[in-house]
């Protein structure tokens, strides 16, 4: 088994409509305003940009953001990484009853020195702090969607 291989899925519930939750997805150069652990979010460019997070743990990850997939019809955005962790990520907005399901998808590989050296006792760690930071995440992205 691949230590550094990490496959993450949360689902958020929100109470706002599913256009309004991909407007506000789809700008991640605003994720800084509304979700604490994005401490940077630059464009770089119309498809590109860089993020440095960081969660309850305290190292940094930075890593580059390539757009592969905008489509607001199907209610996806996808891209790819590279940096600190390698690999891709995927927002799915849908309907669910008067608000919306969104779904995020991860799968990344830690490239980071430090974290690949405790990538088997820090595991659980490492699992627990994006959790928290989703959990952040969320309660950022309805308190954002409140008013817009």
């Amino acid at each position: 088994m691949d230590w550094t291989h990490h496959r993450f899925c949360t689902l958020w519930r929100l109470p706002a409509p599913p256009d309004a939750v991909y407007a506000v997805l789809e700008r991640a150069e605003d994720y800084p305003r509304w979700w604490p652990q994005v401490r940077e979010a630059t464009r770089l460019d119309d498809r590109t940009g860089r993020m440095r997070i960081r969660s309850f743990l305290p190292y940094d990850l930075t890593f580059t953001v390539r757009e592969v997939r905008r489509d607001p019809a199907a209610g996806v955005l996808r891209a790819e990484l590279s940096g600190d962790i390698d690999g891709w990520s995927r927002w799915t907005v849908t309907a669910h009853g008067t608000g919306s399901l969104v779904r995020y998808d991860q799968e990344v590989r830690v490239r980071k020195a430090l974290l690949r050296r405790l990538a088997v006792p820090g595991r659980p760690f490492f699992r627990a702090n994006h959790r928290l930071m989703m959990r952040a995440g969320r309660r950022g992205l309805a308190a954002r969607l409140r008013t817009v």
